[in-house]
């Protein structure tokens, strides 16, 4: 097959021999006339390839010692196979004779090998099996084909304990392969279920992670969008009042204006609750585990803040999230466990009212890894607000190194804050040029 160019039946990297010459002692050439029995016939054959045979030929037996008395055939028959393979030429025979089979067993460099033969249905299955002795199958063929069973019985009386032996260390060796072949077809089965299921996995948490990211970026966007909306009509309110104050508006207009802000506000907090879904609390908050200044996640919002008030008697209170100060009941709300920079504290107006000062869960860090330029800045608006506020010194912003977009961004956005007295690239330990350090106004 391979001279002739043809495909054959082997892995990658296969090597073909190229023989130059092929000796095959097949079938029986018996003769009356020449007065050659079976075995004379196959050794003149032997002893011609004996004298022709070299290391670039191949040499084909067919039963090799049959035909005469088992014990001097299998001794001659091991006796010339040897001396072919000392010569290191390639040899091929098939034999019934147990010596044989041992002989290829516990010689280097002789390999038995068989063809699977079904006994329930009489059949070859034409699948050749390296490394493995083949069973003659005497007694089972005999017995599918009809001999009485008290001949097969007083048979097996008449071969030796060896011989028996042997054709059950075959026999169990055969079970055994089977079994192992089949467990092994049945692994492979469970590896590639295995392989399918977790693929399916991976495919599936794929998708929730990206249903996830899309929900939590629709949802930030959203409220970025109401806390600028909110912030810029409290501005606009602010210089409204302002103004009323120095032209002296009356009492009634200023009121009117502030219930309009109080209607807007309201409006803006339904607006973002209706944009999260309800989650509910790990636990149950009580007035009392409740104090001013602790951290706090409103959950209808999804927004942190901070308290502000203590609980009235129906359980609402304020919290203040950002430049927004909401009143919430205790159900909604979450302890945060956070580090506390700096704590609430009390101040006098000159009205004499209580104000209550920026509070307290704002990190001395931002993280804007893998966000765009404008995803960025309005992330990074209300943080510096709210680090401002809070009365921090300086803050770190992460922007890592890439390309330099998106600290360009940053730097471009922190040159036009009024309450950022200076910032800088990070020195080493700090983060390199990965960082941005800012040092507000005091």
């Amino acid at each position: 097959m391979g001279q002739a160019g043809l495909h054959i039946p082997a892995l990658d990297r296969s090597e073909l021999a190229l023989f130059r010459e092929v000796y095959a002692d097949i079938g029986d050439e018996q003769s009356i006339e020449q007065s050659l029995s079976t075995f004379s016939s196959h050794m003149t054959n032997v002893v011609s390839f004996l004298k022709s045979a070299d290391q670039d030929s191949l040499v084909l037996f067919d039963e090799l010692g049959a035909g005469t008395d088992p014990t001097e055939g299998a001794a001659l028959a091991i006796a010339i196979l040897s001396h072919l393979h000392e010569q290191g030429i390639r040899t091929m025979a098939t034999t019934h004779y147990s010596e044989l089979k041992i002989y290829a067993l516990s010689t280097p460099g002789v390999e038995n090998a068989c063809c699977e033969f079904d006994v329930e249905t009489l059949r070859p299955t034409y699948r050749l099996l390296i490394g493995v002795p083949g069973k003659s199958n005497a007694f089972a063929i005999s017995s599918k084909l009809g001999l009485p069973v008290f001949i097969i019985d007083k048979a097996k009386e008449q071969i030796s304990e060896q011989d028996e032996s042997f054709e059950d260390v075959l026999t169990s060796l055969e079970q055994s392969r089977v079994t192992i072949e089949n467990e092994r077809a049945e692994i492979a089965r469970y590896k590639e279920q295995v392989a399918e299921l977790k693929k399916s996995l991976q495919e599936k948490e794929e998708k929730l992670d990206e249903r996830k990211e899309r929900i939590l970026r629709e949802a930030n966007e959203q409220a970025h969008a109401i806390l600028r909306d909110t912030k810029e009509y409290a501005d606009q309110t602010m210089k409204l009042f302002h103004k009323f104050q120095k032209d002296h508006v009356d009492t009634a207009s200023v009121e009117k204006e502030r219930q309009n802000l109080k209607k807007r506000m309201s409006k803006a907090e339904k607006g973002m609750s209706s944009k999260q879904q309800k989650q509910k609390p790990t636990k149950q908050l009580k007035p009392s585990d409740l104090s001013l200044g602790d951290t706090v996640k409103v959950l209808s919002l999804n927004l942190k803040g901070t308290v502000s008030s203590h609980p009235d008697s129906k359980g609402y209170l304020f919290v203040q999230m950002g430049i927004i100060r909401s009143k919430v009941h205790i159900s909604d709300l979450e302890l945060v466990d956070e580090p506390v920079i700096t704590t609430p504290s009390m101040q006098r107006t000159g009205a004499g009212k209580i104000r209550m000062s920026k509070a307290a869960s704002i990190s001395t860090e931002i993280n804007l890894l893998g966000k765009t330029v404008d995803e960025a800045v309005a992330e990074l608006d209300k943080y510096l607000d709210d680090a401002y506020i809070a009365h921090m010194k300086s803050v770190r912003i992460v922007h890592g190194k890439g390309t330099g977009a998106l600290r360009k961004g940053v730097h471009n956005y922190l040159k036009r804050q009024k309450h950022v007295a200076s910032f800088r690239l990070g020195e080493f330990g700090e983060g390199d040029a990965g960082v941005t350090i800012v040092e507000f106004k005091k």
